[in-house]
């Protein structure tokens, strides 16, 4: 298993991406107890999957009522989904946090560029006041990769972020400003600030918090806010270790060892074609110790170069923490 890790790593073609993912299928067919159950339920052999587009999905409401994992290392953290009352929480029991380390710092970098030097301040109120979030822990290593003296987290200081953001455009320091969805809104209610080089990434919903927006609206009132012609996204989850990533108008990228495919809504173990709205079905390599193969609560669409749009979630869908909430 340890060998596979750093393929994961290396895939840069669809060949190389083929061969890892049916490599780590058939290492969590035979040694992910729930995965191999699930399968065996639905009558597939795994030798006689032979390529990617064949390989049965996990429902990520799994993580919620079992164990996934796929070898028998210490479980070194777990990752908690945030939830209401009386809703039931999905868990990620993770044996080996550098593999996630690995995974979130080389999409970032692919996507963002050097990590060090940038400055990068986090809005994320609901995510810090509760134990368990994977993206704490990722925001958590970019301020400290960052090693910029002004890097850091605003609770609900909200002036204090804003004359933050003011000396930093003065000086044209490259600055990246992670929030959720609910607490961006609630800064650029109170101010206003013309910063065309800084990067604004939501992530996440209303939490509760504020009325429902639709994707159009919600990015042009943040862009007017705080004077920047895009609003970038992250599409990530508690069961992922992987995240993907969208420069504005909600359409996302993947990392080189995730990917993104859809089902019929009516029929969830068949593929929907490109350009029609399906369940977002993920390919996520870096699950190596837990479940690669995840079947989400969410909608989208995939275009034609692998990229992708998330329209909302199925009807019966728990709201969930660390996702991208569009309607």
């Amino acid at each position: 298993m340890k060998d596979l890790i750093p393929q994961v790593f290396s895939i840069d073609t669809p060949q190389s991406f083929e061969k890892v993912c049916l490599d780590v299928f058939n290492y969590q067919a035979e040694n992910c107890a729930v995965y191999r159950e699930y399968i065996s339920h639905l009558g597939i052999v795994p030798q006689k999957i032979t390529q990617s587009a064949q390989i049965p999905y996990l429902p990520v409401s799994f993580f919620k009522t079992h164990n996934i994992i796929s070898n028998t290392d210490p479980v070194q953290i777990i990752f908690s989904s945030s939830g209401t009352t009386g809703m039931s929480q999905s868990q990620h029991l993770v044996t080996d946090v550098l593999v996630y380390e690995k995974s979130f710092n080389l999409a970032f970098e692919q996507f963002y560029g050097e990590i060090e030097n940038t400055c990068f301040l986090a809005l994320l109120p609901s995510y810090q006041e509760r134990d368990g979030s994977s993206l704490i822990y990722m925001v958590d290593a970019l301020i400290g990769k960052s090693r910029h003296p002004d890097s850091g987290y605003f609770l609900h200081n909200h002036t204090d972020l804003f004359e933050k953001l003011k000396a930093l455009k003065l000086t044209n320091q490259k600055t990246i400003l992670i929030g959720v969805t609910y607490a961006l809104l609630d800064f650029v209610d109170q101010h206003h600030i013309d910063f065309p080089n800084l990067l604004v990434m939501e992530t996440g919903g209303m939490k509760g918090k504020r009325k429902e927006m639709v994707r159009e609206e919600l990015h042009q009132t943040l862009q007017d806010g705080f004077g920047i012609s895009a609003i970038h996204s992250e599409y990530g989850m508690t069961e992922l270790l992987s995240q993907a990533y969208s420069f504005g108008n909600g359409i996302f990228n993947c990392p080189p060892w995730m990917k993104i495919q859809l089902r019929e809504t009516n029929d969830p173990l068949s593929a929907a074609p490109i350009h029609k709205t399906g369940g977002i079905n993920i390919i996520d390599l870096a699950n190596i110790n837990s479940c690669s193969f995840i079947a989400t609560q969410d909608l989208g669409k995939i275009f034609p170069d692998g990229s992708f749009e998330v329209l909302g979630r199925f009807d019966n869908a728990d709201i969930r923490g660390c996702n991208l909430l569009v309607n």
